[in-house]
Order: structure tokens, then sequence, then C-alpha cells
């Protein structure tokens, strides 16, 4: 029996991993049509839908579903997506900003605002703790790309701001208007990067607590798991041995 109920387990975890792997495809297909609609169908001459493709083939994305998210936008089939940020504070005081996608406006603030009250949290008016972070434009290579010197100097070269390099990898920055010259010139040098984003970065964080944390996990895993909410962002500065153990639960 306990062969069995590993089996079961391992299959629990993979009908999970699928599911997430489903959602996460979903948002960058969401992400991919919107770029196309916004701009030209062209990656080349539209700096968004680019950074959409390379953040898909970055998780895998098959090209078929890129293709195809491309084409949705193009048959004017596509749904009116708008963006949307959301801000406010979850449990222990944390500063979150969520971005979304979403063809309902009504039906996605109440979902978030839901969401920030069942967890401890409450949500804001637009602009109660953006002015906590930096809008900035990140890419990141892993640490076997290059060393941490030539990464910098790379950057540096690239019109970048910062580089961040340990042993998980580089994680440059700049700004974020900028995003598409750094990283296209990085890419020139060190081939395509693990992500290429804009972010939400944090001035000053907030140290929580265990069990802060991991109400905070559980808020963050909700708004993650819905369909409009894109991203989220916190300022949240959890001890290591606090991640490792919320990891192993």
């Amino acid at each position: 029996m306990a062969g069995h109920s590993q089996f079961k387990n391992i299959m629990h975890r993979k009908g999970k991993q699928d599911a997430v792997r489903a959602k996460a495809f979903s948002k960058l297909s969401r992400e991919i049509t919107v770029a196309a609609k916004a701009g030209l169908p062209d990656p080349d001459a539209n700096a968004r839908l680019r950074l959409a493709i390379q953040n898909a083939r970055a998780e895998s994305m098959p090209k078929d579903n890129i293709e195809r998210a491309i084409k949705k936008a193009v048959g004017g089939d596509a749904e009116n997506y708008d963006n949307v940020r959301y801000e406010g504070y979850g449990p222990g005081g944390v500063a979150v900003i969520v971005e979304a996608l979403t063809d309902n406006r009504n039906r996605t603030a109440s979902n978030v605002r839901s969401l920030f009250a069942k967890y401890g949290g409450n949500m804001g008016e637009t602009g109660s703790v953006s002015f906590m972070f930096a809008r900035v434009g990140e890419v990141v290579y892993p640490a076997a790309k290059a060393s941490g010197d030539a990464m910098l100097e790379a950057a540096i070269d690239a019109g970048a701001d910062d580089v961040v390099s340990d042993e998980q990898g580089h994680t440059i920055t700049c700004a974020f208007e900028s995003i598409g010259e750094v990283s296209s010139a990085l890419a020139a040098k060190f081939g395509e990067a693990t992500s290429v984003k804009i972010v939400w970065k944090p001035q000053t964080m907030a140290p929580v607590d265990q069990e802060k944390a991991e109400s905070l996990m559980k808020l963050v895993d909700a708004l993650d798991e819905d369909d409009d909410v894109q991203v989220v962002f916190s300022n949240a500065d959890i001890p290591d041995e606090v991640m490792a153990k919320l990891g192993g639960e």
C-alpha cells in the first residue's frame, strides 16, 4: 500500500504541476495576444510583443501556442483587455502590487479585493503603495552564461543600471523604457535570456515572521490563481529559513 500511496502522491503533484503550467501558458498567451493587438504583430517592430514572446519561450511554451496567440490578435477575434494595477497591504503591513489583464474591470476588482480581505490584507487606492517601488526592466541570465565581471561589463555597455550576480544567476536592471535595447544588446552577446520583464522593485523591505509569511504566501498564491492576474509583487523580507519551511509544507 505504501507504494500505491506514493504513486498517488506523485500523480497528484504531477496533476497540480500540469494545471499550474496550463494556467501559466494561458496568461502568457493573453499577454502575447494583447501585445500583438496593441501594436504590430511583428516582434521586431513591437517591443512589448518581443518581451512577451521571450518570456513565453523561457517558460518552454510551444511555438504553436505562441503563433496561435499572435494569429488571434491579427484575426480580430481577440477580446479587448485592459491593463489594470491594484495596490494594497497584505499580512504584516507588506506592500503588494497586483497587475492584471481583464475584460471586466468590475469582476477583477471585486475578486482581488475579496482575496486581500480573506487573507488578512486590504486593497487600497492606486498609488497607495507603488511609491515604495521602482518600475524597472529586469533581465535574468543563468550563472553559467558568463562570469560576474563579464556580465557587468556587457551590461554597462548595453546601458543597464545595475547587475547582481550570485550562484543563482545574473540579474540585470535598467530603466524600464530601455528594456528593449538593453535586452537586445545582451542577447547579441550571450544569447536569449532566461527572462526579460518589467518589474516593480521594492525600495524598502518589510520584515515578516513565519506566521505572517504563511498568510502572505496564501494571499499571493490565491491571487496567482485568478485568471485575470498576470503577476504579483511585494516588498516582503522573508528569512531564508522561513522560506525553506514554507517550501517544505
